[in-house]
């Protein structure tokens, strides 16, 4: 146990790009005493593991906490194509998204590709136009939209993107909460 606990103030230490005396400043206590701690050689109290803690910014939940760590960063790896019904292209770029806030994805659309219309649901979207350019069907509403620019609306029309250019066209597009 010993040993566990100086692993970990090591690896968080050092995750915070400090040094063993940038941290015994910060935590009041010495450096030879943060480098027995993290080397195994010595106990720590309840108090002297607060001290280091709160230098580090970690809570002593977070600290002794068993569970897995969240994902933060995801690569094309984790992406997940999704056949969303119309014939453009629909990458997820977070797996397990629908457990959370919001859904990231990347539409992408060649010449003449669009979306299946997707019906209205309670909660809003937002798209970010990478390439190209779209055509946003807004309930009765037509929208032209170019690279470098955005949109915002809330789902409750029926809506579709579409690529009426020449050109393939690429959108970021959240959706809160996940629908995809």
């Amino acid at each position: 146990m010993i040993d566990e606990i100086g692993r970990k103030i090591r690896d968080l230490r050092k995750s915070a790009e400090l040094t063993q005396g940038e941290l015994a400043l910060r935590s009041g206590l010495t450096d030879g005493f943060i480098s027995q701690i993290e080397r195994g050689l010595t106990s720590i109290s309840i108090d002297s593991l607060k001290q280091i803690l709160d230098a580090l910014n970690v809570s002593l939940a977070d600290f002794f906490s068993e569970g897995p760590r969240e994902q933060v960063v995801f690569t094309s790896d984790n992406q997940v194509e999704l056949d969303e019904g119309g014939t453009g292209k629909l990458l997820l770029l977070v797996p397990g998204a629908t457990n959370r806030e919001m859904e990231p994805a990347i539409l992408k659309l060649a010449p003449g590709e669009a979306t299946s219309l997707r019906s209205s649901f309670n909660g809003d979207n937002y798209g970010y136009v990478l390439r190209g350019r779209i055509q946003l069907q807004y309930g009765s509403e037509i929208y032209r939209i170019k690279a470098e620019q955005s949109f915002y609306f809330t789902a409750d029309r029926e809506h579709k993107i579409s690529n009426p250019g020449r050109g393939h066209a690429a959108v970021l597009w959240i959706t809160s909460p996940p629908y995809f």
